[in-house]
């Protein structure tokens, strides 16, 4: 039988600066759990949620006017690469998670992240 008692909450908490038109000027976050105290500044956010009722994928994604395009592909190819991690901790399907690191790899390549000496 599981257990789904709760013996502790902890949260992540997100403040986005707007300018005029709504668009993101500042990203600061913090979470209880850290080990940082006070409010860290951000460039960029993806985050993913469940809906289990629904079975649907809910996203948030934001950036500051500041994020250039060389972070966005380091930060896309980055999250890119941790998802086949997440999905092989997740489902130890160690074969589909190579498919999405190499997947990953394609992108990065594409979008010029690496240096000129990297091999893959």
């Amino acid at each position: 039988m599981e257990n789904n008692e709760i013996t502790k909450q902890s949260g992540i908490h997100f403040n986005i600066s707007l300018d005029k038109e709504n668009l993101p000027v500042r990203i600061n976050w913090n979470a209880d759990d850290s080990d940082v105290d006070g409010q860290q500044e951000a460039k960029a956010i993806i985050l993913s949620l469940w809906d289990g009722l629904q079975q649907n994928a809910l996203r948030i994604d934001l950036w500051t006017k500041e994020m250039n395009v060389e972070e966005m592909n380091l930060f896309m190819f980055q999250t890119l690469a941790t998802l086949g991690d997440t999905y092989e901790r997740a489902t130890n399907n160690a074969e589909l998670a190579n498919e999405i690191r190499e997947f990953a790899h394609h992108f990065g390549h594409r979008a010029e992240v690496f240096g000129p000496d990297h091999q893959h």
